[in-house]
């Protein structure tokens, strides 16, 4: 497979996950949006080492932070190649959050995480309220602190958001999960 149409399909996929889930299950409310206005930029890293990482960040922290929100919202850095032990992951997170710091984006844009095993500090890894950070591939999502603000003005019960995204993992269960991405 070409890497053209390598990434086309590893943006298939999240966007798949992206409708299905975080937006077919509400688990963001803030995304129906972004994703219904083409505001999402999806960014295909080729990495295969932590500098080349940092380095695709740094240049999608400055796209978004350059556009107008009115072409680019959010970016979701999908890197599919790299960091797919989710402790590494974890530990680059800060890495990530240091860039931000560095390039003076602090307060501006912020970096979210998602993760095929993802898992909240303090649970067990089959936990299935992990499942609300799990996305196909390990992917930073970057996003405008603005963004957020006028969402949780728009959306006061913001607080609530990961409660009610543990009742409907339950609900829905592993078996439920799966079948949400089967064709």
């Amino acid at each position: 497979m070409d890497v053209q149409k390598e990434e086309s399909f590893i943006i298939e996929k999240t966007q798949t996950w992206l409708i299905q889930a975080v937006i077919g299950l509400n688990l963001c409310p803030f995304a129906k949006a972004p994703h219904v206005k083409g505001l999402i930029a999806y960014r295909v890293s080729q990495a295969r080492d932590i500098e080349t990482l940092v380095s695709d960040l740094h240049q999608a922290l400055e796209e978004l932070a350059e556009a107008r929100p009115d072409q680019i919202e959010t970016t979701l850095l999908i890197h599919p190649w790299i960091l797919n032990d989710f402790m590494e992951y974890n530990d680059f997170l800060e890495l990530a959050d240091e860039l931000v710091e560095e390039l003076d984006l602090a307060g501006i844009l912020q970096v979210a995480s998602f993760h095929p095993d993802y898992q909240f500090a303090g649970t067990h890894k089959d936990d299935i309220s992990n499942y609300t950070n799990r996305s196909p591939y390990p992917t930073l999502h970057l996003i405008r602190e603005e963004s957020i603000d006028k969402a949780v003005e728009a959306f006061p019960e913001a607080e609530q958001i990961y409660e009610t995204n543990i009742a409907t993992m339950e609900k829905l269960g592993v078996a439920g999960w799966e079948k949400l991405f089967k064709k």
